[in-house]
């Protein structure tokens, strides 16, 4: 479901404030940028793209990507006292040429990062709730913009948020600081349902296999061999949800050579089959 959001072209953003007993929100996707804060909701799921996992007792979320499905689902959360801030704000809030300057550096790349959705560790969380909880509460004027800036540097100068989905579901394209490794990352883009051997990549940006498998794993914090399996299971998981191809199809389309491995790769990477995953995630589309 493509949700439509109240926020209005003369505001610069939207901010909710709702105290509840359940989640029961079907899961969407918006053109707007989300910050989403939930809080005594142990147990409760959160779903970004192909990414699922159960929350602790405070989440907090940046979700930048205009088609990047998300829900929160009940779970094993039993709490009556549920409290969850939603902020929507669009793309242009900060607009490119100020993204651009130094100043705000970081928070352009963490934007960036946002496209697949963004996890912030409990630390940042308590730095911020004060910052969220007085947001909440006077919603509108100046200083509560400057208040929403100040808690977007604070999230953007973290050094341990967690990307959620993978890049292939999200439709984002990677890209790296490094030359070398973002040459091979769109090589790898293009071809990743082929062949794709580490004496190749090496030879493209003039290195030894060995020196090169080390300065891949340095610069982005993965195995060559573990990327491109996650660029073949991102790919798989936006072919199960958007399409009808049969598993094994998609199995040989996304550049795996026998159905068992693919099978065994899946449910090692998402902890359940690729029909299952299928399953679950058309359950929680609605259709309008």
């Amino acid at each position: 479901m493509r949700e439509i959001t109240p926020l209005s072209e003369r505001d610069c953003f939207y901010i909710a404030d709702r105290h509840k007993a359940a989640f029961d929100y079907p899961i969407h996707c918006h053109h707007e940028y989300e910050l989403n804060f939930t809080e005594h909701a142990i147990g409760a799921h959160r779903i970004v793209g192909d990414s699922e996992e159960e929350v602790g007792d405070y989440d907090l979320v940046l979700i930048a990507g205009s088609n990047l499905e998300h829900v929160w689902e009940q779970g094993t959360c039993t709490r009556d006292d549920i409290r969850e801030i939603t902020i929507q704000f669009e793309q242009d809030l900060l607009p490119e040429s100020l993204l651009q300057k130094n100043q705000f550096n970081s928070i352009r790349r963490m934007f960036e990062r946002a496209q697949c959705g963004l996890a912030f560790p409990l630390p940042v969380i308590m730095k911020v709730y004060s910052k969220l909880d007085n947001l909440a509460h006077h919603r509108k004027g100046f200083h509560a913009v400057l208040d929403f800036l100040d808690i977007l540097y604070e999230l953007s100068i973290c050094n341990n948020a967690r990307q959620l989905s993978s890049s292939a579901f999200a439709r984002i394209e990677t890209h790296s600081e490094s030359r070398r490794v973002d040459k091979v990352q769109k090589y790898i883009a293009r071809h990743f349902a082929e062949e794709i051997r580490l004496e190749k990549m090496a030879e493209m940006v003039g290195m030894t296999p060995e020196a090169f498998s080390r300065f891949f794993h340095q610069r982005s914090g993965r195995t060559l061999s573990d990327y491109i399996l996650d660029i073949r299971i991102g790919s798989a998981t936006r072919m199960l949800v958007d399409s009808t191809t049969s598993i094994a199809e998609i199995c040989y389309d996304c550049g795996f050579n026998t159905l068992s491995n693919f099978n065994r790769v899946f449910k090692r990477k998402k902890g359940c089959s690729p029909s299952e995953f299928r399953e679950n995630y058309q359950k929680k589309k609605v259709f309008i």
